[in-house]
């Protein structure tokens, strides 16, 4: 299959959701996009569905591309980090932002993309929970936490107003938090008083 020729297909089939959104776009939509016969977008697509499908696909594979490179950097665990949850943060205002029609895109319920958006979540959470395993998280239990936390952070900033400006001031305090709790433990004194003292 020619890749150049279904990247065209699959951006013809981008411009017609953000016109008309999934179920009002058709073959014929995206034929017209692309300027050829209906019949040749079915060399590359079996039909609509499979357009759309592919399409997400795409754009998830693009976003965990970016979070694999933020993951890989030569770089502090809290920037590593950051760039992972960045990386989700900028797919999805890319496609809130785009029209209100391209957030369906990363709609997890729903039929034509639940099997992407939860591979692309299971993707990234096994990413931040390498990052905080390598950071010093040693109990898994913690780390897998840790994951779970920055990934409902980043879905929570999704849709409130002015989260470009929100999301680096938001994880950097949570990832120093998360982080700090590596190296303080708090342990019991078994003296008399029975209080609470944390290792110097």
């Amino acid at each position: 299959m020619d890749a150049d020729r279904l990247s065209e297909v699959l951006d013809a089939t981008y411009a017609c959701l953000v016109r008309h959104g999934v179920r009002r776009t058709t073959m014929d939509d995206i034929a017209s996009a692309m300027g050829v016969s209906r019949s040749a977008v079915y060399q590359y697509v079996r039909n609509k569905d499979d357009a759309f499908r592919k399409l997400a696909e795409r754009l998830h594979a693009q976003a965990l591309q970016r979070a694999r490179q933020a993951a890989a950097q030569d770089a502090p665990d809290a920037h590593r980090i950051r760039g992972v949850l960045a990386a989700k943060h900028d797919l999805a205002l890319q496609l809130i932002g785009d029209s209100p029609h391209t957030a369906e895109l990363m709609d997890a319920k729903a039929r034509l993309f639940a099997e992407t958006c939860s591979t692309f979540t299971t993707e990234l959470h096994a990413l931040l929970t390498d990052l905080f395993t390598q950071a010093g998280t040693t109990d898994p239990a913690r780390a897998t936490e840790a994951a779970d936390i920055c990934l409902a952070l980043v879905i929570g900033l999704e849709t409130a107003p002015d989260s470009r400006r929100l999301l680096p001031r938001a994880t950097d305090a949570l990832i120093t938090g998360l982080l700090q709790q590596n190296t303080t433990t708090v342990v019991t004194d078994p003296g008399p008083a029975g209080a609470l003292t944390a290792p110097a």
